[in-house]
């Protein structure tokens, strides 16, 4: 069954974000942050990790997902080190997803020729 949920809400939440593209004047770079600051702000008011365990990684692996990462982490943070966590939290907790992109970006700019 959760896979028929993280089907589902990652569906949904990427059609959302693509819908938005495709019938307004917004570029997809402000629909990105737009979707990680709305992930961040639901995950403040506790309403986004209800979402991310019934979706699992339909609702971890988009954007908003990145969003709710990083407000968990520095809440997690700020309960062990108090203010210096609101710092250490977000990187903390989003650190291997931030090093996955960037080394393989790195490695498909290596072996890869753009055409353009």
């Amino acid at each position: 069954m959760t896979l028929l949920y993280a089907f589902l809400v990652g569906g949904a939440l990427c059609a959302l974000a693509q819908t938005v593209v495709d019938l307004t004047e917004a570029n997809p770079a402000f629909v990105m942050v737009s979707a990680v600051s709305l992930g961040a702000v639901l995950s403040g008011l506790g309403l986004y990790g209800p979402l991310a365990d019934l979706a699992g990684a339909g609702a971890t692996t988009p954007l908003l997902g990145f969003g709710h990462s990083l407000v968990t982490g520095m809440l997690e943070d700020v309960g062990r080190f108090g203010w210096f966590g609101l710092f250490t939290g977000g990187l903390r907790a989003t650190a291997s997803g931030l090093m996955a992109a960037i080394v393989f970006g790195y490695l498909m700019a290596v072996l890869f020729n753009p055409k353009g």
